[in-house]
């Protein structure tokens, strides 16, 4: 009888952490090959976190992983860095359970599967720039997001010389305390500022919802006038880790994975939770597998773009 050996798990800290950071200007996170820079609201205050590693991609115990942390925060942020950097997770484990898959999930799994899933377990800084690129492009959220930080966020805590023009992301009680109409220069119109001011009014609530679970925490977030099921499933994979979060409502994604998986061009959010009802339990880590590694479905046009709101 031949013993099987459980495959190591692998992991890319770079891609990995890349869940975190609403693209390369993110005011408050910065991402490099060695290592990620990160500020952000904490239960405990706000902090800063400082992560190196020298190998990567390396297994999980094998990247000469080195962190710091500052800010009343600080503690909070380093006992959650094997969550945050997926340690737990087993993307191999996916693989294996389903061996039996069309190519197309099979070759993602396996293209992906340095890519572990963490959990920030701060569903505050995960909700703000997702609940900014509700039905606008993927460029103009990331723009608008960094107009938001620039105007109400605050120097991040730490060392100059390491965190240097870094900022924390808008704090719950000056956002909330916004007007909708303070965000129409930035190009975010009355129904999003009011979602944005709703998430700072919950902020409180988040570390309980967040410890409670993925189900109770989804059907909370769900209650936020303005916060709905892309925003929902966007935001539970990142903050909570849980690998079967799918959004629905997405202009793209029905499209892609149908036509990745059937060979369709086309597609409601119906079929593709249909495509994808085998895989549950691990739904959200195949969706995102195939849209990273998989085909464009043939061209179609991009989510409606808001334009700023000039005063007159």
């Amino acid at each position: 009888m031949i013993d099987t050996v459980a495959p190591v798990a692998v992991r890319s800290l770079r891609q990995t952490l890349a869940a975190y950071r609403a693209g390369g200007g993110d005011p408050t996170t910065r991402l490099t090959d060695q290592s990620f820079l990160h500020a952000t609201y904490t239960p405990e205050g706000p902090a800063t976190l400082w992560l190196r590693w020298s190998r990567d991609p390396a297994p999980v115990d094998d990247c000469g992983l080195v962190a710091e942390a500052w800010g009343p925060g600080r503690d909070w942020m380093l006992s959650g860095i094997d969550a945050l950097t997926g340690a737990g997770d087993q993307p191999c484990e996916a693989m294996q359970r389903f061996d039996g898959a069309p190519s197309a999930v099979s070759r993602a799994l396996r293209d992906t599967r340095m890519i572990h899933i963490g959990a920030s377990r701060n569903l505050y800084h995960a909700l703000l720039p997702t609940v900014i690129a509700q039905r606008i492009t993927g460029h103009e959220a990331l723009r608008q997001w960094r107009r938001l930080c620039r105007a109400l966020g605050d120097p991040a805590p730490g060392p100059g010389v390491i965190v240097g023009d870094l900022l924390l992301p808008p704090a719950p009680d000056t956002l909330r305390a916004r007007p909708a109409w303070w965000f129409h220069p930035l190009g975010i119109e009355a129904k999003r500022a009011r979602a944005l001011t709703e998430v700072a009014r919950h902020q409180g609530k988040f570390w309980e919802w967040t410890s409670a679970g993925t189900a109770t925490a989804g059907s909370k977030l769900r209650l936020i006038p303005g916060v709905g099921p892309w925003t929902v499933g966007s935001v539970l994979g990142p903050a909570l880790g849980d690998p079967d979060a799918v959004p629905t409502g997405d202009f793209h994604y029905p499209h892609i994975v149908a036509w990745n998986l059937a060979g369709e061009p086309r597609a409601t959010d119906a079929r593709m939770l249909e495509l994808l009802a085998p895989y549950q339990g691990q739904r959200g880590r195949v969706l995102r597998a195939v849209v990273r590694t998989g085909q464009g479905a043939p061209a179609f046009g991009p989510r409606r773009r808001t334009l700023a709101i000039q005063h007159l």
